[in-house]
């Protein structure tokens, strides 16, 4: 056997090979990364063609979808207001018991009445009828002298009854049976085809009231006022629009109504082309739901701006008030449609925003997460066991997300006209789903079994991506 000195001695040169490998090792080392530092140095950085060539891709794609989504509105609501009987009603149902529109149509029949009234032959008929009834010829002549204040009394009370019709509720039906039988006629207001009760002519928009003339003239009749029996069939109209462009918004609206199906899926198809463009597709889809939200803040400002210049354009004599009144009621439905999209693609926004990496949506998640942890915590404390419930739901949590967003999104998509209201509802209801998801998440199942408070012992990562960290929208 070799002795102890030997043994200590071989050990010794080891050791001090080994040490001078290792300072060989560290030296060499060295030398490598002090030559890739001078050739990172001296060589340029790649350049990013390739990047800047897809960003821009994709911003010209989000700003065309962005341009889109705003025509697609338009559209969509141009073919519900012509081929939607009861949308149409509804639309201008409320003006019958609005006072400027009452107050115009009031004046328009009570015009056209009077002026279907002789009132110099009924004055010569009562001078005859008093002479052959044996008044004496002065007092006859007197009589005929009274055309002025009979005119007058005549006009109160033509005026009268027709306010008093106007004003109630045989007016109301007449006016909503009115607008379903000319709804048909809609058409022809829009595109210059089709006929009936609404025309276009003179550049104008027009309703027939014909029908309120002659409800007029039977309570004349019924009043005791039997000159109004004489009064003909008359078809005069009430202006909604007006217009020396009118011919030119025809076609537009037309186009717009044949593209009312097929332009929202395309403006969503391109929009999500451009994300997929895009290099950050989460900082793409917050670009492309921004885009949308003020597409739609532009539309609103648009139809501001066009409703002050209308009415400053009207012709002399025309009721501001009044047609202010038909225009707000026609774009009632549009400015819905415009909140819906644009609180859609604000929620859209935010919610990529919050999967983000960003600080506040890392706090966020997190403080999302601890206190749905600690209600989790406090319902086991008190005997709650999820079980098996647990394992299940944190093993397809991913899946079980998408399928909360999936079923939101085709409410919204198949909810007829949608409100700011109704869109706001659904994130409610999915923010609740996504809570009891993140409730029901016990962990994964261990040797053990699952971890009696639920969530994993690691706790949220700073990026907000554990187990812990609260389900960002879309996980």
């Amino acid at each position: 056997m070799p002795s102890d000195e030997s043994q200590s001695a071989s050990e010794q040169a080891g050791n001090a090979k080994a040490h001078e490998s290792r300072i060989t090792e560290r030296t060499e080392l060295d030398e490598l990364r002090r030559r890739l530092a001078v050739l990172e140095a001296s060589t340029p950085p790649p350049r990013a063609r390739h990047h800047y060539l897809r960003t821009a891709g994709s911003v010209v794609l989000i700003c065309i979808s962005s341009l889109l989504a705003l025509l697609a509105v338009i559209a969509v609501w141009t073919d519900s207001i012509i081929g939607d009987t009861d949308r149409y009603v509804e639309t201008v149902a409320p003006l019958a018991s609005d006072p400027d529109v009452q107050a115009a149509v009031t004046n328009r029949v009570t015009s056209e009445v009077l002026a279907r009234i002789d009132v110099k032959a009924l004055v010569d008929q009562l001078s005859k009828a008093a002479v052959e009834q044996g008044v004496p010829p002065e007092l006859g002549k007197l009589l005929g002298g009274l055309s002025g204040p009979i005119t007058s009394g005549i006009t109160q009370l033509v005026s009268g009854t027709v306010s008093k019709v106007v004003t109630s509720d045989q007016f109301a039906a007449l006016w909503v049976d009115a607008n379903r039988a000319a709804h048909s006629s809609l058409d022809k207001a829009l595109t210059g085809k089709g006929g009936g009760a609404v025309s276009l002519e003179n550049n104008q928009v027009a309703i027939d009231i014909g029908p309120f003339v002659a409800k007029v003239k039977d309570q004349l009749v019924s009043a005791g006022f039997t000159p109004a029996a004489k009064i003909p069939e008359v078809h005069t109209s009430f202006v909604v629009y007006q217009s020396k462009d009118i011919g030119k918004y025809k076609s537009y609206f037309r186009l717009l109504q044949l593209t009312g199906t097929w332009l929202p899926i395309i403006a969503v198809l391109i929009a999500a082309a451009g994300v997929f463009t895009a290099v950050n597709r989460r900082h793409g889809l917050i670009g492309a739901a921004l885009g949308v939200a003020l597409a739609m803040l532009l539309l609103g400002i648009v139809l501001t701006v066009f409703r002050a210049f209308y009415l400053d354009h009207l012709p002399p004599g025309t009721s501001q008030a009044a047609v202010g009144a038909v225009y707000d009621a026609l774009i009632r439905f549009l400015r819905a449609s415009i909140r819906a999209v644009g609180v859609t693609a604000l929620v859209t926004a935010a919610g990529a925003f919050l999967i983000g990496p960003s600080r506040p949506a890392v706090a966020i998640r997190t403080a999302c997460a601890s206190a749905i942890g600690a209600l989790r915590e406090t319902s086991t404390a008190h005997g709650l066991r999820l079980g098996p419930v647990g394992t299940f739901v944190n093993r397809y949590k991913r899946w079980i997300g998408a399928g909360i967003l999936a079923v939101a999104a085709i409410v919204l998509a198949t909810w007829s006209y949608p409100t700011a209201a109704v869109v706001l509802w659904i994130v409610v209801v999915v923010l609740v789903g996504f809570a009891i998801r993140e409730f029901l998440d016990t962990g994964p199942q261990t040797a053990t079994g699952p971890s009696p408070t639920g969530p994993s012992p690691t706790g949220p990562s700073p990026t907000g991506a554990g187990h812990t960290g609260a389900p960002p929208p879309g996980a």
